[in-house]
């Protein structure tokens, strides 16, 4: 909630009285105020740009009045950052991953719920990696890649017609064979919603195993 001050003067806020009873149960510490209009389950991921801002709360778990404001609020924006942050080799996904991961979920998406979009996609968390190969025999030193699979959590917001804005999460999975074969390489990809990175990363020497190598 926002009061107008005088001319010249920053508006002055007021906190939401939903969030009287938050601050009670965080004493000496901080509550978040969320755009509602930009998270689905207040329960489940929140990205931070949906975070207005943090309200200061006293010892005594009452607001104090003062808020510090996200620099971050506004609307959610696609952060792969943590898909590059291992400095793995990713070339088996073409030359831009994170936009053959976009698409390839914004296709699931819209296969389960036609005319669903994809508004805004995030890596969670460094992904997993599962690698094969041969040694080349030319070259003792160097290893021919054949195989690759990965297992990336993610949190996307989806549009769909006539639903509510939806944050779904969980892992997206996909293996390649082949890979010594140029265009004649597979694969395949897996959606698993509500799964921890650890559930989907054991079951990636399976995957990649299902994947059909016929061309």
């Amino acid at each position: 909630m926002v009061r107008f001050a005088a001319p010249g003067q920053e508006p002055v806020r007021t906190p939401p009285a939903a969030l009287v009873a938050e601050a009670a149960r965080r004493p000496g510490g901080w509550v978040a105020e969320l755009d509602r209009a930009l998270i689905g389950d207040p329960g489940g991921y929140i990205p931070a740009e949906a975070i207005r801002g943090a309200w200061k709360v006293d010892d005594a778990g009452q607001l104090t009045g003062e808020f510090q404001p996200n620099a971050r609020y506004g609307p959610p924006q696609d952060d792969f950052t943590k898909l590059f942050s291992t400095d793995h080799f990713l070339q088996w996904l073409g030359h831009d991953p994170a936009a053959t991961i976009r698409e390839s979920v914004a296709e699931v998406v819209d296969e389960q719920v036609p005319g669903a979009a994809v508004w805004w996609m995030k890596i969670t968390d460094e992904p997993r990696f599962l690698t094969a190969g041969r040694r080349d025999a030319d070259d003792p030193d160097s290893l021919i890649v054949t195989r690759a699979a990965l297992a990336a959590a993610f949190a996307i917001g989806v549009d769909a017609p006539a639903r509510p804005h939806e944050i779904l999460w969980g892992v997206y999975s996909v293996a390649v064979v082949g890979l010594d074969r140029g265009e004649q390489a597979r694969s395949r990809a897996w959606f698993d919603l509500w799964t921890g990175l650890d559930a989907a990363e054991q079951q990636l020497v399976t995957r990649i195993g299902d994947v059909d190598p016929s061309p």
